[in-house]
């Protein structure tokens, strides 16, 4: 379905290059530790290319994903970017087909705090954040800024208690219960008297 003038402005859109870092793990269980590091706006499409070594250090762009910015979450996109150091989120997911050195493959990246929140409760998915340069925190907040309103907080009223009823423990009345053990021993006499 083709977007038309009124919607082409909800949505958009850049591609990214994910940079993930190899570095050596710290226990005897875990031989690598792999960490993205980075986002590259226009990078070309790879899969897990070694782009920088320093001895068992290895810096590899993993993949392109696009980052897609949508009205409904600027609000998300206000906690990326009021971080002490404003942040993109990538999420790395678990490759299936066992392609990539690292058993992970670019899933996501994105600039809601929310979406990266609901990745990592799975439990299996790798979710970091990685610091957004000066011009893709300026593009989010451009967007941010022609999206968001501030809704004012409204409390809410609460409806007035009717003290004059008395329902306790009162049941169907049409129903002899003698053995309603949610019926108080005042509602009960008054059930005798009648």
């Amino acid at each position: 379905m083709a977007e038309d003038n009124r919607t082409s402005a909800w949505r958009r859109s850049l591609p990214l290059g994910v940079m993930v870092r190899r570095t050596p793990g710290v226990t005897q269980w875990a031989q690598w530790v792999w960490t993205p590091v980075a986002v590259v706006p226009g990078a070309p499409d790879a899969f897990w290319k070694p782009m920088r070594e320093d001895g068992n250090v290895i810096d590899y762009l993993a993949g392109v994903a696009e980052l897609t910015l949508y009205r409904s979450d600027v609000e998300a996109y206000k906690v990326s970017l009021n971080m002490e150091a404003p942040s993109l989120w990538v999420i790395l997911v678990p490759d299936s087909i066992g392609a990539s050195p690292s058993d992970w493959v670019v899933g996501a990246v994105t600039a809601s705090a929310y979406e990266a929140q609901d990745a990592l409760d799975s439990g299996e998915n790798l979710v970091e954040a990685v610091p957004m340069s000066e011009g893709l925190a300026a593009w989010v907040n451009e967007f941010v800024d022609l999206h968001y309103e501030d809704e004012p907080f409204q409390k809410r009223q609460r409806d007035r208690a009717q003290v004059d009823r008395v329902e306790d423990g009162r049941g169907d009345p049409r129903i002899s219960q003698t053995t309603d053990v949610y019926r108080s021993p005042r509602a009960q006499k008054l059930r005798k008297d009648h």
